[in-house]
Protein backbone atom coordinates (compact mmCIF):
# COMPACT_ATOMS: atom_id res chain seq x y z
CA UNK A 1 0.00 0.00 0.00
CA UNK A 2 2.86 2.63 0.61
CA UNK A 3 4.41 1.65 -2.81
CA UNK A 4 1.28 2.40 -4.10
CA UNK A 5 0.61 5.57 -2.40
CA UNK A 6 4.21 7.45 -3.28
CA UNK A 7 3.38 5.91 -6.88
CA UNK A 8 0.15 7.94 -7.26
CA UNK A 9 2.16 11.06 -5.30
CA UNK A 10 5.47 10.96 -7.50
CA UNK A 11 2.58 10.70 -10.58
CA UNK A 12 0.34 13.51 -9.21
CA UNK A 13 3.86 15.46 -9.00
CA UNK A 14 4.73 14.82 -12.98
CA UNK A 15 1.06 15.47 -14.51
CA UNK A 16 1.16 18.71 -12.38
CA UNK A 17 4.76 19.81 -13.76
CA UNK A 18 4.25 18.78 -16.70
CA UNK A 19 0.54 20.91 -17.86
CA UNK A 20 -0.52 22.50 -14.58
CA UNK A 21 -3.75 22.75 -12.36
CA UNK A 22 -5.56 25.28 -10.93
CA UNK A 23 -4.19 25.13 -7.66
CA UNK A 24 -1.06 24.19 -7.83
CA UNK A 25 1.34 23.34 -4.52
CA UNK A 26 4.77 23.65 -4.04
CA UNK A 27 6.12 21.84 -0.77
CA UNK A 28 2.08 21.93 0.62
CA UNK A 29 2.07 25.52 0.29
CA UNK A 30 -0.76 26.18 -2.60
CA UNK A 31 -0.19 28.98 -5.58
CA UNK A 32 -2.68 29.97 -8.55
CA UNK A 33 -2.01 31.03 -12.32
CA UNK A 34 -3.88 33.71 -13.88
CA UNK A 35 -5.25 31.96 -17.25
CA UNK A 36 -7.12 34.97 -18.10
CA UNK A 37 -4.78 36.67 -19.61
CA UNK A 38 -3.80 40.67 -19.04
CA UNK A 39 -5.24 42.70 -17.87
CA UNK A 40 -5.91 40.54 -14.79
CA UNK A 41 -9.96 39.98 -14.48
CA UNK A 42 -11.88 40.47 -11.66
CA UNK A 43 -12.55 36.81 -10.20
CA UNK A 44 -8.78 36.44 -10.45
CA UNK A 45 -7.81 39.49 -9.22
CA UNK A 46 -9.83 39.20 -6.26
CA UNK A 47 -9.14 35.53 -5.80
CA UNK A 48 -5.42 36.60 -5.53
CA UNK A 49 -6.32 38.98 -2.52
CA UNK A 50 -8.02 36.45 -0.57
CA UNK A 51 -4.99 34.07 -1.10
CA UNK A 52 -2.73 36.34 0.19
CA UNK A 53 -4.81 37.17 3.13
CA UNK A 54 -4.86 33.01 4.17
CA UNK A 55 -1.42 32.61 3.91
CA UNK A 56 0.68 35.97 5.09
CA UNK A 57 1.22 36.48 8.90
CA UNK A 58 -1.02 39.49 8.98
CA UNK A 59 -3.54 37.97 7.30
CA UNK A 60 -6.76 40.41 5.88
CA UNK A 61 -4.79 43.25 7.50
CA UNK A 62 -1.94 43.80 5.01
CA UNK A 63 -4.40 43.60 1.86
CA UNK A 64 -6.82 45.85 3.40
CA UNK A 65 -4.04 48.37 3.98
CA UNK A 66 -2.36 47.71 0.15
CA UNK A 67 -5.83 48.42 -1.86
CA UNK A 68 -7.20 51.32 0.68
CA UNK A 69 -3.82 52.93 0.06
CA UNK A 70 -3.68 56.46 -2.11
CA UNK A 71 -0.27 57.15 -2.18
CA UNK A 72 1.66 54.09 -3.24
CA UNK A 73 5.57 54.50 -4.06
CA UNK A 74 5.86 54.07 -7.91
CA UNK A 75 7.68 51.09 -8.90
CA UNK A 76 10.21 51.44 -11.40
CA UNK A 77 9.99 49.11 -14.82
CA UNK A 78 13.41 47.99 -15.72
CA UNK A 79 14.74 48.23 -19.06
CA UNK A 80 15.20 45.34 -21.42
CA UNK A 81 18.87 44.92 -21.43
CA UNK A 82 20.75 46.37 -24.44
CA UNK A 83 24.71 45.26 -25.69
CA UNK A 84 27.43 47.55 -27.30
CA UNK A 85 29.16 45.50 -29.48
CA UNK A 86 32.79 44.91 -27.53
CA UNK A 87 30.59 43.56 -24.13
CA UNK A 88 31.40 39.67 -24.03
CA UNK A 89 28.75 37.03 -23.17
CA UNK A 90 29.55 37.01 -19.77
CA UNK A 91 28.94 40.61 -19.50
CA UNK A 92 25.60 40.00 -21.29
CA UNK A 93 24.15 36.95 -19.72
CA UNK A 94 25.03 38.83 -16.22
CA UNK A 95 22.79 42.27 -17.54
CA UNK A 96 19.75 39.36 -18.54
CA UNK A 97 20.32 38.15 -15.18
CA UNK A 98 20.03 41.96 -13.46
CA UNK A 99 17.24 42.49 -15.64
CA UNK A 100 15.66 39.27 -14.25
CA UNK A 101 15.98 40.14 -10.82
CA UNK A 102 15.09 43.68 -11.59
CA UNK A 103 11.50 41.91 -12.11
CA UNK A 104 11.62 40.92 -9.00
CA UNK A 105 10.21 37.08 -7.45
CA UNK A 106 6.76 37.06 -7.00
CA UNK A 107 5.50 36.09 -3.96
CA UNK A 108 1.51 36.75 -4.28
CA UNK A 109 0.32 32.93 -5.01
CA UNK A 110 -0.47 33.99 -8.10
CA UNK A 111 1.47 33.53 -11.23
CA UNK A 112 0.67 36.24 -14.03
CA UNK A 113 2.01 34.31 -17.05
CA UNK A 114 0.10 31.18 -17.61
CA UNK A 115 3.09 28.98 -19.31
CA UNK A 116 1.88 25.70 -20.90
CA UNK A 117 5.13 23.76 -21.53
CA UNK A 118 3.15 21.64 -24.38
CA UNK A 119 2.96 25.06 -26.56
CA UNK A 120 5.06 25.59 -29.09
CA UNK A 121 8.36 28.19 -29.24
CA UNK A 122 6.66 30.55 -30.87
CA UNK A 123 3.83 30.63 -28.58
CA UNK A 124 5.92 30.95 -25.40
CA UNK A 125 8.05 33.66 -27.36
CA UNK A 126 4.58 35.87 -27.67
CA UNK A 127 4.23 35.36 -24.27
CA UNK A 128 8.08 36.76 -23.04
CA UNK A 129 7.67 39.58 -25.04
CA UNK A 130 4.17 40.05 -22.76
CA UNK A 131 6.51 39.94 -19.80
CA UNK A 132 9.01 43.19 -21.01
CA UNK A 133 5.60 44.72 -21.66
CA UNK A 134 4.10 44.02 -18.29
CA UNK A 135 6.87 44.05 -16.48
CA UNK A 136 5.45 42.34 -13.83
CA UNK A 137 6.84 40.21 -10.70
CA UNK A 138 7.39 36.46 -12.19
CA UNK A 139 7.84 32.74 -10.89
CA UNK A 140 11.00 30.71 -11.90
CA UNK A 141 9.19 28.72 -14.57
CA UNK A 142 8.54 31.87 -16.61
CA UNK A 143 12.31 33.14 -15.84
CA UNK A 144 13.10 30.02 -17.78
CA UNK A 145 11.08 31.62 -21.01
CA UNK A 146 12.01 35.00 -20.31
CA UNK A 147 15.43 33.91 -20.63
CA UNK A 148 15.44 32.01 -23.88
CA UNK A 149 13.85 35.25 -25.46
CA UNK A 150 16.49 37.32 -24.41
CA UNK A 151 19.23 34.80 -25.76
CA UNK A 152 17.86 34.08 -29.00
CA UNK A 153 20.31 36.21 -30.29
CA UNK A 154 23.31 34.83 -29.14
CA UNK A 155 23.75 32.30 -31.58
CA UNK A 156 26.84 30.68 -29.65
CA UNK A 157 25.24 30.35 -26.20
CA UNK A 158 23.22 26.67 -25.88
CA UNK A 159 20.26 26.63 -23.76
CA UNK A 160 18.67 24.33 -22.24
CA UNK A 161 15.98 23.64 -19.39
CA UNK A 162 17.07 22.46 -16.24
CA UNK A 163 14.69 21.48 -13.25
CA UNK A 164 14.67 20.08 -9.65
CA UNK A 165 13.14 18.25 -7.15
CA UNK A 166 14.18 18.61 -3.62
CA UNK A 167 12.42 16.99 -0.61
CA UNK A 168 12.20 18.96 3.11
CA UNK A 169 10.46 17.88 5.99
CA UNK A 170 8.05 14.94 3.79
CA UNK A 171 7.25 17.76 1.07
CA UNK A 172 8.08 17.95 -2.50
CA UNK A 173 9.72 21.32 -3.95
CA UNK A 174 9.96 21.78 -7.09
CA UNK A 175 12.14 24.37 -9.08
CA UNK A 176 13.79 25.31 -12.78
CA UNK A 177 16.52 27.45 -14.22
CA UNK A 178 17.91 27.69 -17.75
CA UNK A 179 20.98 26.46 -17.92
CA UNK A 180 23.95 28.02 -20.95
CA UNK A 181 26.64 26.48 -22.56
CA UNK A 182 29.25 27.76 -24.32
CA UNK A 183 32.80 27.58 -25.15
CA UNK A 184 33.28 24.58 -23.07
CA UNK A 185 31.83 26.25 -20.03
CA UNK A 186 28.48 25.94 -18.28
CA UNK A 187 26.21 28.74 -16.18
CA UNK A 188 22.49 29.23 -15.22
CA UNK A 189 19.92 32.16 -15.47
CA UNK A 190 16.76 32.14 -13.37
CA UNK A 191 14.91 33.55 -10.55
CA UNK A 192 14.67 32.41 -6.94
CA UNK A 193 13.95 32.87 -3.09
CA UNK A 194 17.22 31.96 -2.70
CA UNK A 195 20.05 33.81 -3.79
CA UNK A 196 22.10 30.86 -4.87
CA UNK A 197 19.40 29.07 -6.44
CA UNK A 198 18.88 31.37 -9.70
CA UNK A 199 21.83 32.69 -11.28
CA UNK A 200 25.18 30.55 -11.92
CA UNK A 201 28.33 32.35 -13.72
CA UNK A 202 29.92 30.65 -16.88
CA UNK A 203 32.66 28.71 -14.96
CA UNK A 204 31.85 24.88 -14.67
CA UNK A 205 33.47 23.19 -16.66
CA UNK A 206 31.17 19.87 -16.70
CA UNK A 207 27.15 19.50 -16.30
CA UNK A 208 27.84 17.42 -13.05
CA UNK A 209 30.12 20.61 -11.94
CA UNK A 210 26.79 22.92 -12.32
CA UNK A 211 24.53 20.09 -10.83
CA UNK A 212 27.02 19.60 -8.00
CA UNK A 213 26.98 23.72 -7.18
CA UNK A 214 22.96 23.49 -7.40
CA UNK A 215 22.81 20.48 -4.88
CA UNK A 216 25.19 22.11 -2.63
CA UNK A 217 23.02 25.06 -2.46
CA UNK A 218 19.99 23.10 -1.62
CA UNK A 219 22.03 21.29 1.46
CA UNK A 220 22.76 24.55 2.93
CA UNK A 221 18.84 24.77 2.97
CA UNK A 222 18.56 20.94 4.75
CA UNK A 223 16.73 20.13 1.40
CA UNK A 224 17.67 16.64 0.13
CA UNK A 225 17.98 16.68 -3.69
CA UNK A 226 15.55 14.12 -5.45
CA UNK A 227 15.67 14.61 -9.28
CA UNK A 228 16.73 15.83 -11.65
CA UNK A 229 15.59 16.74 -15.45
CA UNK A 230 17.55 18.07 -17.93
CA UNK A 231 16.39 18.93 -21.33
CA UNK A 232 17.35 19.27 -24.60
CA UNK A 233 19.25 22.69 -26.83
CA UNK A 234 16.29 24.92 -27.17
CA UNK A 235 16.21 26.29 -30.79
CA UNK A 236 17.20 29.99 -31.40
CA UNK A 237 14.55 30.26 -34.26
CA UNK A 238 11.78 32.51 -31.75
CA UNK A 239 9.21 31.55 -35.10
CA UNK A 240 10.13 27.86 -34.00
CA UNK A 241 6.70 25.47 -34.17
CA UNK A 242 8.79 22.53 -32.18
CA UNK A 243 7.71 22.05 -28.52
CA UNK A 244 10.76 22.34 -25.69
CA UNK A 245 11.70 19.43 -24.95
CA UNK A 246 11.42 19.83 -21.21
CA UNK A 247 12.72 16.22 -19.54
CA UNK A 248 15.20 14.55 -21.79
CA UNK A 249 16.73 12.91 -18.99
CA UNK A 250 15.36 12.53 -15.22
CA UNK A 251 17.84 11.27 -12.73
CA UNK A 252 17.26 10.12 -9.21
CA UNK A 253 20.22 11.72 -7.51
CA UNK A 254 19.04 9.58 -4.59
CA UNK A 255 19.59 6.36 -6.38
CA UNK A 256 22.79 7.21 -7.85
CA UNK A 257 26.11 6.73 -6.86
CA UNK A 258 28.43 10.17 -8.14
CA UNK A 259 30.25 7.76 -10.65
CA UNK A 260 27.03 7.10 -12.21
CA UNK A 261 25.82 10.41 -11.67
CA UNK A 262 28.52 11.64 -13.65
CA UNK A 263 28.35 8.93 -16.55
CA UNK A 264 24.47 9.93 -16.89
CA UNK A 265 25.65 13.64 -16.91
CA UNK A 266 28.05 13.09 -19.58
CA UNK A 267 26.04 11.40 -22.09
CA UNK A 268 23.07 13.89 -21.94
CA UNK A 269 26.07 16.47 -23.12
CA UNK A 270 26.53 14.05 -25.73
CA UNK A 271 23.01 13.60 -26.66
CA UNK A 272 22.85 17.82 -26.45
CA UNK A 273 25.73 18.47 -28.75
CA UNK A 274 24.44 15.44 -31.11
CA UNK A 275 20.89 17.84 -31.74
CA UNK A 276 22.84 21.26 -32.54
CA UNK A 277 23.59 19.39 -36.22
CA UNK A 278 19.75 18.28 -36.60
CA UNK A 279 17.74 20.41 -38.53
CA UNK A 280 14.84 21.91 -36.47
CA UNK A 281 11.50 21.55 -37.96
CA UNK A 282 10.55 25.09 -40.44
CA UNK A 283 8.59 27.76 -39.10
CA UNK A 284 5.61 29.06 -40.27
CA UNK A 285 4.83 31.34 -43.03
CA UNK A 286 5.07 34.99 -42.88
CA UNK A 287 1.30 34.80 -43.07
CA UNK A 288 0.80 32.16 -40.61
CA UNK A 289 2.53 33.96 -37.63
CA UNK A 290 0.36 36.97 -37.79
CA UNK A 291 -2.65 35.05 -37.86
CA UNK A 292 -1.69 33.21 -34.60
CA UNK A 293 -1.10 35.86 -32.37
CA UNK A 294 -0.35 35.69 -28.40
CA UNK A 295 -2.20 33.27 -26.45
CA UNK A 296 -2.72 35.48 -23.83
CA UNK A 297 -4.87 38.09 -26.00
CA UNK A 298 -6.33 35.14 -28.38
CA UNK A 299 -7.94 31.09 -28.11
CA UNK A 300 -5.58 28.90 -26.71
CA UNK A 301 -3.42 27.19 -29.27
CA UNK A 302 -4.34 23.67 -29.69
CA UNK A 303 -2.48 21.09 -27.91
CA UNK A 304 0.33 19.35 -30.26
CA UNK A 305 1.75 16.09 -29.19
CA UNK A 306 4.52 14.37 -30.07
CA UNK A 307 6.26 11.21 -28.75
CA UNK A 308 8.68 11.42 -25.82
CA UNK A 309 12.23 10.68 -26.13
CA UNK A 310 13.30 7.46 -24.52
CA UNK A 311 13.96 8.81 -21.20
CA UNK A 312 17.87 7.81 -19.66
CA UNK A 313 16.97 5.46 -16.89
CA UNK A 314 18.48 5.41 -13.46
CA UNK A 315 20.68 3.41 -11.43
CA UNK A 316 19.64 1.23 -8.20
CA UNK A 317 18.86 2.98 -5.53
CA UNK A 318 21.71 4.06 -2.53
CA UNK A 319 20.27 4.18 0.80
CA UNK A 320 21.04 7.17 2.71
CA UNK A 321 21.14 7.93 6.70
CA UNK A 322 18.72 10.53 6.96
CA UNK A 323 20.44 13.75 9.15
CA UNK A 324 18.82 14.00 12.57
CA UNK A 325 16.19 17.11 12.18
CA UNK A 326 15.55 17.05 15.29
CA UNK A 327 15.87 20.73 16.27
CA UNK A 328 13.50 21.57 13.21
CA UNK A 329 10.25 19.91 14.10
CA UNK A 330 7.40 21.75 13.48
CA UNK A 331 9.53 24.28 10.71
CA UNK A 332 9.64 24.60 7.08
CA UNK A 333 11.69 26.22 4.96
CA UNK A 334 10.37 27.07 1.76
CA UNK A 335 12.92 27.46 -1.37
Amino acid sequence: MLRVTMGSVEQRDEEQEDEGEEELRDGGVPFYVNRGGLPVDEETWERMWRHVARIHPDGEALGKEIRIASDLPKIPIPSVPTYQPTNTIPQRLEAIQKYIRELQYNHTGTQFFEIKKSRPLTALMDIAKEMTREALPIKCLEAVILGIYLTNNMPGVERFPLSFQSQFSGNNFHHIVLGVHIGGRFGALGISRREDLMFKPLEFRTLMDLVQEFEGAYRGYWHTLRKVRIGQYVSHDPHSVEQIEWKHSILDVDKLTKEELRKELERHTRDMRLKIGKPAPPSPTKDRRNSMGSPLRGPSSPIRRISRVERRPSGEKKVLEQKSAADMNGYQIRV
